[in-house]
Order: C-alpha cells, then structure tokens, then sequence
C-alpha cells in the first residue's frame, strides 16, 4: 500500500508539474521557441566574435567633438556692465588712493548699465564693449592736458558682465564667471564639481548660440581625449543629465539581487555580476547567464547568452558592455529547481487532497 501511495504521489507531481514550474527559470528553448502571441526575439551566444562586433558598433557609433567646439579660441576680455575696475595713476596720490582695502575700492570705478565709467579730470567714458587696454590708452588721453607723460594702469577687479550656466546633476551648480583667464569645460566643471550618485557623466549637454552639443564626460579618462581643448564663452549653457535611467537590473541566482545605477558610458556584465556578489554557489546554473535587451515593444528583443562554467567566461564577461535597462538574469541549477518544485508541490492543497483520498 506505501508503494502505491509512493506512485500516486509521484504521478501527482509529474502532472501537477506540467501546468507550472514553481521559481524563476529560463534555458536555452525557453528562448529559441516561437511564441506568436509574445515578442520576436533573438539568441546571441557571447564570444569573441560578439565582443568584436560590440566594439565595432560602439566604434561606428561613437561621434567626433564637432570642430566648431575644438577650434574656439578665447578672445581678448572685453568689460561689459557689473564689471569692476580698478584704476592706477602712478606718481599721482590725488587720483589712487594706495593703502587698505577701503582704499583701495576708492580706486574701483564700476562699470554702469550703459557701459560708462566716471574718472576724475576725465569724466564718463565708454569703457562697455572694450578691451583693458583700450580703457587704459583713453584714461591716459584724457589726463594728457593735465599731467604730463602720466602712467595708468587698468585692470579688471571683479568679472560680473560674461558668465556661462551651469545645471544638473552638479555638486554646485549656478553661474560661473568668465575672466581674462580662458575658463575650460573640464575647468568648469571641475569647479562645480559632480554628483556622482546622480550624474550621467556621458550625457553633458552644452548648449550654444541655440545649439546642443552632446558630450561624454566619462571620455575624460581616455587617452585620446579632446575635452581639455574646449574653452567655454559668454552665454554657454551646461546641464549635466541624471543617471535615473542607467539602471541595469540583475536577478535570479546570485548573492544580492539589486538594481544598479551607474554614471559612466557603460559597465560590463563582469561589473555587474561582481557588484551583485557573483553567481549563488549553491543554487545558480552556471550555463544560464543571459542578458536581456529590448529596445521597445516594436523591435525584437535580444537575448545575449554567457556559459559561465568555461575557463573563458570570465574574460568574455569582462569584455561585454552592458546598455541602459538591461536585464541580467542567472538561472537556478537542476537541483535548486527539483528542490523548489517539490517544497512547492508537497505544501499544496492538491497533493493533500490526493493522499487523503487515497487513504479512503
């Protein structure tokens, strides 16, 4: 009678496991089989072949600084309104008062709304619009009648006319000033610093003259970078992009399940596997590492599949970049998913009801 028993349990099992499979799982038919109600997708085994072909396209993708960034070259400053100047006329104390800080702002003249400045013995000149040096020749024409061979100096104390903005994800964003000292993006952004917990280092946008100019700041690191060659002028926007989209997803057998954020261009399924504590020891399928990636609900999806029990693996994963909205999923072994099945099916109401119907 137990054997009987043993056999109605099993044959319960069997055909209660034909209408689920308890857990998470998916194999290599779960993938190759056509569903013709479900998206299209596509198989792709990773190997060096498919990394070569990533760095092609990632290659082909990858655009240029425009020259019109490269080629800009910082002119002379010119003094706009806000601006602050201070003024010296050597050998003559009546006009620079030298000493403390409150004199030496006796010897700020500001420039106005109107772009005028007013100097003593000379009136209200134009200084808007017009270089250092220009200001200082016409301050010396104009105290020429009174002194002769007289010496001034000009320069600017505080920048307030030029700045450029910046926005974002930034430690601290607002305006920066524009200076005679040519003021770098990578100056800039350096000064605002970065939050790095919120940024999209490849998705910097540099708005000027009307026009947007997508940057990737993580290229920094590369030893081909042109970044450093980018001057910024007057009127230049930043907005430094948050990461909230990069996000990649890793589940099923490994040690933490999470969902990672990052701020860089990309991050490898390597980096990824690691940062989630790597493949369960007891429970994960290392010949079930995929990485699903659907562009929308239009388009195909792909299905990058990884056999992680080859010497190679590592390496290949190591090599693979992830996309944003990635899904990494890692299948359990045949004996977690027998485990799993039969806890399931034994604490069911089904496999009760069957074994006390047998017994009457």
């Amino acid at each position: 009678m137990k054997v009987t028993l043993a056999v109605v349990l099993l044959s319960s099992l069997v055909l209660q496991g034909c209408a689920f499979a308890p857990g998470q799982y998916m194999s290599l038919d779960d993938v190759t089989d056509k569903d013709p109600d479900g998206p299209a997708v596509t198989l792709v085994n990773i190997t060096p072949t498919t990394l070569a072909q990533q760095q092609k396209s990632a290659a082909a993708m990858a655009k240029p600084l425009p020259p019109e960034l490269l080629n800009y070259k910082t002119p002379e400053y010119i003094v706009g309104p806000g601006d602050t100047l201070l003024v010296t006329v050597f050998e003559h104390p009546e006009l620079t008062a030298p000493g403390s800080q409150d004199q030496l702002d006796a010897n700020t003249r500001e420039v106005l709304h109107d772009g005028t400045v007013f100097f003593p013995y000379v009136g209200r000149i134009q200084a808007g619009g017009k270089t250092v040096s220009q200001i200082r020749e016409q301050l010396r024409m104009g105290l020429a009648p009174q002194y002769t061979e007289v010496k001034v100096d000009v320069k600017v104390l505080r920048y307030n006319s030029q700045r450029v903005l910046l926005s974002g994800a930034f430690k601290t964003p607002g305006p920066q000033p524009v200076t005679n000292i040519p003021l770098s993006l990578v100056q800039a952004i350096s000064q605002a610093g970065v939050d790095l917990t919120d940024a999209n280092l490849a998705g910097l946008t540099l708005r000027r003259d009307g026009k947007d100019y997508v940057i990737d700041v993580d290229s920094l690191n590369r030893k081909d970078s042109q970044l450093s060659k980018i001057y910024l002028k007057d009127g230049d926007y930043l907005h430094l992009n948050s990461n909230s989209k990069n996000k990649i997803y890793v589940l099923g057998e490994v040690q933490r399940p999470q969902v990672i954020s990052f701020s860089t261009t990309s991050v490898t399924l390597l980096e990824a596997l690691g940062t989630s504590g790597g493949l369960s020891p007891d429970a994960a399928d290392g010949e079930a590492v995929y990485v699903i990636r659907a562009q929308d609900a239009t388009h195909a999806a792909t299905v990058y599949h990884l056999n992680a029990k080859k010497p190679t693996a590592y390496a290949l994963a190591k090599g693979f970049e992830l996309a944003a909205q990635d899904v990494v999923f890692v299948g359990p072994a045949n004996i977690t998913r027998w485990s799993r099945y039969v806890s399931q099916l034994l604490g069911s109401n089904n496999i009760i009801q069957t074994g006390a119907m047998f017994r009457n």
